[in-house]
Formats: C-alpha cells, sequence, structure tokens
C-alpha cells in the first residue's frame, strides 16, 4: 500500500526536529565542557605555576598568532579550519598533567604540538568536537652529556636547535634525524625519524634510551615507570596515540672530524635517467658511511633537472675512490665535492650560511601536499623517465620527487625492534609532494589541481611499490589512506577495523602490538585523533 504523502511529510519534519534537538544539546553540551574545562584549568594551574601566560583562549588578542606561529602547512591556517578552544603554552610538567586531568574530566579532545609540522595538521587540529591545543614550545631545554654520549632533549625543542647544540659542543659526535631545522623532536622522533646518517647509524628512534612523558592519567613517567611496551610504542608509533612526551634521551653518535658533501645535477633528460637508474641498483648497497638522495625538480618554467646530493662520512680522497668503483656512472668530480664538519654539512644541505639560522623559528609560506612510497625492486627506466615527463606539468612548478636510500644500518635492525618496520627489503623511499604559495589557499579550485597532480602521480606508481600493504611512513602522513569516523556518521566498522585500514601501510605487523599495548594503557581512547592507534574492539569514534 502507498504511504500517504501527508505521513511522509510528517515524518520528514519529525526527524529534522530530532536532528536540530541533538544538533543544538550537543552545541550546548560542548559550551558548558569548555568553560568547565578552562575553569578547571585556571584553578590548577594558577595554583601551580608562577608564568600568567600559559592558557590562551580565543578571546586573547595574541590567540592567533601563537596558534599561528608553527602551522608549518599553510594550507590550515585558512579561517575554515577548526580551531581550538584554548592552547596552552606549558612551562613545567605540572602545566601539562593539569591540562589533560581537566581535559578528561570535562570531555575535551587533546592535541599535542613540538614543532607543527605533522603533515596533515593532526597536532594542532580536531574535527567534531572541541579541543585544546598543548604547545610544547616552551619546553625546549637541551642537555648534552659529551662524555657519556647522551643528552636530554625537551618535546618542544627543534631537531635545528639539537644540531646546534651538538656542534658547540663537539666535531666528532652527532645524532641521526631530518635535515629541516625547524621540525620539532616531538613527532620527529615518535614517528622514526631519518635523514644523513640513517644508513649509518638508523632512526632518531632507534637511537632514543629513555623519556619523560605524561599518561592519560596525568602520572608522570619515565622508561622504568612506563615499561618496556610502552617505552616500545612511543618510538616509532606515534607519541600521541599514547600520551604526551615531555622529552627524550637520546644516545649520541660517532662521525669523523672530517666529512664530504657532493651535489652532481643532470640537467639532461636522457643523462638523468639513465644516472637515476643507475642509482636505484647500488644506492642501498654502498658502504654505510655513504648517502646519496636523488631528486627530481624544476628549476624555471621550462626546465627539469636532477640532483644527486650526498654525505660521505670521511675525507674526499677515500670518497672518490669508492665512487670510481661503486658509481662510475655518477661522474663525480672533485670540484662537486667539499670538506667540512658534521654540522657543517647540516647547513650545507639547507643551504644555510650562519650556525645560528639552526635556531631560527621561521614560518614557511608554502603548502603542500604529500604521499610516500617504499621500494623493493627497481623501477624500469621508463617508469624514471615518467616520472621526468610529469615534474613539467603546471601543477608541478614548485614540485619535488625525493628518492631516499635505505640499506645499511636500516636493513640490520629488525622490523620489530620498534614499531617502524620498513627495514630489509627495501632499496629506497620515494616521496611525492606538490608545493604552493600560501596565497592560493584562498581558491579551493586551485589548491585542488596540486591534490590532483600528487594523487595522479601515486596511481601511477601502484604497479612498482611494496605491496601487501602499500607502505607508508607514519612522519608522511596521508588523511587518503583514510581516516576514522565522525561522530554522528553511520559506520558499521568498529574503530580497529577502521583503523587497521592504514594501520598496516604505516606499522605493518607491529600494527597489532600497538593496538594491545594501547589498549592496556589508554582503554577510553582519551589519546586519539583521525589516524591514531585505536582500543582492541572499540565501536567508538573520535
Amino acid at each position: 500500500m502507498e504511504f500517504p504523502s501527508f505521513w511522509l511529510s510528517l515524518l520528514k519534519h519529525f526527524l529534522l526536529l530530532n536532528l536540530f534537538l541533538a544538533r543544538f544539546t550537543s552545541v550546548s553540551a560542548h559550551r558548558t565542557n569548555q568553560e568547565d574545562f578552562l575553569s578547571c584549568l585556571s584553578h590548577r594551574i594558577n595554583d601551580f605555576t608562577v608564568e600568567p601566560r600559559v592558557i590562551h583562549t580565543p578571546e586573547d588578542s595574541s590567540f592567533l598568532s601563537i596558534l599561528t606561529s608553527s602551522i608549518q602547512n599553510p594550507k590550515f591556517s585558512v579561517l575554515e579550519t577548526p580551531k581550538p578552544v584554548s592552547i596552552i603554552t606549558p612551562v613545567q610538567t605540572t602545566d601539562v598533567q593539569s591540562t589533560i586531568e581537566c581535559a578528561r574530566l570535562h570531555g575535551i579532545h587533546v592535541r599535542s604540538r613540538s614543532g607543527g609540522h605533522d603533515y596533515e595538521g593532526f597536532s594542532y587540529i580536531a574535527r567534531g568536537r572541541p579541543f585544546v591545543v598543548i604547545d610544547m614550545g616552551n619546553l625546549r631545554s637541551i642537555s648534552l652529556d659529551v662524555d657519556n654520549r647522551t643528552g636530554w632533549v625537551q618535546t618542544g625543542a627543534t631537531i635545528g636547535e639539537l644540531y646546534y647544540e651538538i656542534g658547540k659542543l663537539s666535531k666528532s659526535l652527532a645524532f641521526p634525524a631530518g635535515l629541516y631545522p625547524t621540525v620539532g623532536v616531538g613527532g620527529q622522533f615518535g614517528g622514526g625519524g631519518y635523514g644523513t646518517l640513517m644508513r649509518k647509524h638508523g632512526l632518531s628512534a632507534d637511537n632514543v634510551i629513555d623519556a619523560h612523558v605524561v599518561d592519560a592519567s596525568g602520572r608522570f613517567l619515565d622508561r622504568e615507570g612506563m615499561g618496556e611496551d610502552f617505552f616500545w610504542g612511543i618510538r616509532g608509533g606515534g607519541g600521541s596515540s599514547f600520551c604526551v612526551v615531555l622529552a627524550w634521551k637520546i644516545r649520541l653518535v660517532d662521525v669523523p672530524t672530517v666529512v664530504t658533501v657532493f651535489d652532481v645535477v643532470k640537467t639532461s633528460e636522457n643523462e638523468a635517467v639513465r644516472t637515476i637508474n643507475n642509482w636505484q641498483y647500488i644506492a642501498d648497497k654502498v658502504p654505510d658511511d655513504l648517502f646519496i638522495r636523488a631528486m627530481l625538480q624544476r628549476s624555471n618554467e621550462t626546465a627539469v633537472y636532477a640532483s644527486l646530493p650526498g654525505l660521505y662520512l670521511g675525507p674526499v680522497s677515500d670518497l672518490l675512490t669508492l665512487m670510481e668503483e661503486k658509481f662510475p656512472e655518477l661522474g663525480l668530480k672533485i670540484g662537486d665535492c667539499r670538506e667540512m664538519s658534521w654540522v657543517e654539512s647540516v647547513l650545507w644541505f639547507i643551504k644555510g650560511e650562519s650556525m645560528n639560522i639552526l635556531k631560527e623559528r621561521k614560518r614557511t609560506s608554502r603548502s603542500f601536499k604529500g604521499k610516500d612510497d617504499f621500494i623493493q625492486k627497481p623501477i624500469p627506466e621508463t617508469v624514471i623517465r615518467e616520472l621526468w615527463k610529469r615534474v613539467y606539468s603546471p601543477e608541478a612548478r614548485l614540485a619535488k620527487i625525493i628518492f631516499t636510500p635505505f640499506g645499511g644500518r636500516m636493513s640490520e635492525v629488525a622490523e620489530n625492534e620498534i614499531p617502524f618496520p620498513h627495514r630489509r627489503g627495501n632499496l629506497y623511499e620515494i616521496q611525492y609532494l606538490a608545493y604552493w604559495k600560501e596565497e592560493e589557499d584562498k581558491n579551493k579550485n586551485d589548491t585542488k589541481r596540486y591534490m590532483r597532480w600528487v594523487e595522479s602521480l601515486y596511481n601511477f606508481m601502484t604497479p612498482y611499490v611494496s605491496k601487501s600493504p602499500r607502505g607508508a611512513y607514519v612522519n608522511f602522513r596521508d588523511v587518503d589512506l583514510g581516516m576514522y569516523s565522525v561522530v554522528g556518521m553511520m559506520n558499521m566498522k568498529t574503530k580497529y577495523e577502521e583503523g587497521k585500514i592504514w594501520g598496516v601501510k604505516y606499522f605493518k605487523n607491529n600494527f597489532d602490538r600497538l593496538v594491545r599495548v594501547k589498549t592496556s594503557l589508554d582503554p577510553m581512547d582519551f589519546f586519539c585523533d583521525e589516524q591514531s592507534i585505536p582500543v582492541m574492539n572499540s565501536v567508538d569514534v573520535i
């Protein structure tokens, strides 16, 4: 029997009214929660800190400047991006503990930010519920013990600040981390962290030996207090899924007092394609003192070029002998090389002139979208040629395709030693990056074309990259791999089932152990974001 149109109309209005009331109730509850949270926080922090400005709300004139100060992907600075109910800039451990305790008590989501380089902005954005940002920038002290080759680095410090402090004290010590000095140690160490020393000394996380954290109950813990499973999880599993990391204890590594940097540029398509093709057969197999990266990018509106910059842990004479034996096709000449100290090599890679640049906290003016893959067997030369051609696209004017070699120490550490699993069997990692000017973010149609360029490149590479799963690096976070359903959306999957979709890409067989650790430590899933480690059998959404 046909349902009368009157009753259909009545049912429609009833459902709309219920939806409105639910949203109104939710908004009212959120507003009450926010007020109660701020009241709780003001009381606790004001009782325990001498710093007058730890809590920053949208009513403060400085709120937006603090929020945007370390947003290192400007596309997330636009007005429609969700904003926190408060930014906390802790100056001591109790400030973090108070924030966690009040947030848990009043249902406020927590984001912790170190340097603000999260590819998808998860360290300062949450969707679907009120949240607070704990900006760790004030907790940035670095204390190094040269005699014992160790150091404590607070989470708010940057990689550049760490390099600067090492360089002041020693020319024969270093630390394996990334190239970009404004990256915060919190996210980098928590996800793995690699750079020019990775083939010799592994990841940043491989060289973390202790940590100070605040857990979901507000407890301050060190390695002994947290236990080995907890400590395992935060070194490469993304610390923000488990706690707020306050500081890392690191093991410094030995380097020669003289190292050699070099760069070879190929502007001819045929020569560039041939050189990169040769590179992929040797880059993971040369001695671990040698790191050679390859890149494709544009030099101007009409020209593409390949560059192969590298670092050798030794003098130029030894490097030239080694290259003549292992990679003569590169055509390395003594004029392409420079001898210097390790910390000076850090400056060389970023084209810096002064050590003071390592301490500067600059905000980038370029937005970006990135994806990455792991290569386990050499890709055909025709594919490299196609990559070269795609950099000619109008959307690739500022783009980069970066090939990072593995092998060496990266192949010696077991896949399950820490959560980062991409070890033996990977020749190199390839990253596809599109950049555009910040002002272009005002028009979404302008920025979508850059996204499509990256997506098209990623899809093109599907037959040639790691499979089952197609691997990804958690520090190059990518929401296209999937996100948890937001509050109010119908979803038949548990959070574990959703999280496994991208979790196995980031962590492979380590994903289930991370879930067990998470379930044991944070069963109520307090520390969560759009791609965080889920708890076992949870049906809740974030």
